[in-house]
């Protein structure tokens, strides 16, 4: 609607830094601060309560923090846009930010101007990522799509059978709950997981978990028909 607001929730556990955002946010005419926060749960609470458009999250909010709380408001309050603020340049943080929904990666030293900016942007549909992290995170992203087809064709060595143990170890399985649920032996489950092992080079159970949350081959596993 031409001429409405982007209503904006800021959580920050530092009240001073909070308050420099809010008088530089509302120091405009088309922003509106309309919920703030001191921590991760009170921020959901607050963007469940007041609706906005916009929230920006400190990445160190304490009980639940920013990226954790971004993953809840998307869920709860879908038509939110979330931004990052992070303490420094940190690639771990702004992957893990954008997989939980986040639109939007700042660090807190960043110019109130970036931030202003930033709030207007990710209302218009945009994500927000500093030009000069681009290059660590495409190169983040290509290898990780590398370990995964990697991932992949290891679990391709697998028969049927032996990818259906494999979802029930990456669900932390045992011998007899895989005995049973396949309706197998014990012995002869033992005898499936020893090969599942083999075939994908792991070591334990525990690695064989691992492989399948670490490679984000869930939904290959279940596109197999297997669930």
């Amino acid at each position: 609607m031409t001429g409405a607001k982007v209503r904006v929730l800021l959580a920050e556990e530092q009240s001073l830094f909070r308050e420099a955002m809010r008088i530089a946010l509302e120091s405009q005419d088309d922003i509106e601060v309309v919920a703030e926060a001191k921590d991760g749960l009170l921020s959901v609470t607050e963007a469940e309560r007041s609706r906005p458009d916009v929230a920006f999250l400190d990445a160190g909010l304490p009980n639940c923090d920013g990226v954790r709380a971004a993953a809840m408001i998307r869920e709860r309050v879908p038509e939110c846009k979330t931004i990052i603020l992070a303490a420094e340049d940190d690639l771990k943080t702004l992957i893990d930010g954008l997989e939980a929904g986040a639109t939007g990666f700042l660090s807190k030293d960043s110019p109130l101007a970036e931030l202003i900016e930033a709030a207007r942007l990710v209302h218009q549909g945009e994500t927000i990522v500093p030009r000069r992290m681009l290059g660590g995170l495409l190169a983040r992203l290509i290898r990780r799509k590398r370990e995964q087809d990697h991932a992949i064709r290891r679990m391709g060595r697998l028969t049927r059978r032996e990818r259906e143990i494999l979802v029930l170890l990456s669900r932390g399985a045992d011998n007899h709950i895989i005995a049973r649920e396949l309706v197998i032996s014990p012995e002869t489950a033992r005898t499936h997981i020893q090969k599942v092992l083999g075939k994908l080079g792991v070591h334990s159970r525990l690695e064989a978990a691992a492989f399948v949350l670490q490679n984000g081959i869930t939904d290959e596993l279940v596109e197999a028909g297997i669930e």
